[in-house]
């Protein structure tokens, strides 16, 4: 690695770190680009250097995140037991003990999915393939399984269950509810949704 791209990753890790840390603390929305640069001791210009807004920051700041996630994820799942719901249930329940590590810094990923300023390559909850894959998975072993009906609409049930998901983080918001209990709300949202697609 040439000197100069040595100085642009430190620069990146730095804007990174500072981001990640003010939209913690303070909320995407009131987290600005300059105060991003002030806490990493850079120009605003070296910030738009390397991120095109906002929105791109947070994007990848949560991607930086999300892959230790899906790693755990990827080496949890083949391994869980039980019906369909069940194996929801104890997914969406890894997620909550992660996310609830940085709650607000979640909230702030939730709430840039109402962003319509946010490009098209951006990030934000609901755009995540990776998540929505592996619960689709799920559903579709669920349907070899037999407690999945044929019928079922797959990719509804999964917006389904990740509108619930995000939704319960309205407990962290407002009662500082932890991930203990954020994941009993939704395993009876799960077992709702579940009924929905039991074969009949």
């Amino acid at each position: 690695m040439s000197v100069r791209q040595s100085q642009k990753e430190a620069t990146r890790k730095r804007v990174l770190d500072a981001a990640r840390d003010l939209f913690e603390s303070r909320g995407y929305e009131e987290t600005t680009v300059r105060e991003i640069a002030r806490v990493a001791e850079v120009s605003v210009g070296s910030v738009f250097t390397t991120f095109s807004s906002k929105g791109d920051i947070l994007s990848q700041v949560m991607a930086d995140r999300l892959d230790a996630l899906y790693a755990e994820l990827d080496r949890v799942v083949p391994h869980l037991r039980g019906s369909t719901a069940d194996r929801l249930a104890s997914m969406f329940a890894i997620h909550y003990a992660f996310e609830t590590r940085r709650t607000k810094l979640f909230l702030a990923h939730i709430a840039a999915a109402f962003d319509w300023t946010l490009e098209a390559n951006s990030r934000p909850f609901g755009r995540n393939a990776h998540l929505m894959q592996v619960v689709r998975d799920c559903l579709a072993e669920g349907l070899v399984r037999g407690d999945v009906d044929p019928a079922t609409d797959l990719d509804i049930i999964v917006d389904a269950l990740m509108a619930s998901y995000a939704w319960t983080y309205r407990l962290a918001a407002w009662n500082g509810s932890d991930a203990e209990a954020m994941s009993a709300v939704f395993d009876r949202h799960i077992r709702l949704i579940c009924q929905g697609f039991a074969p009949r």
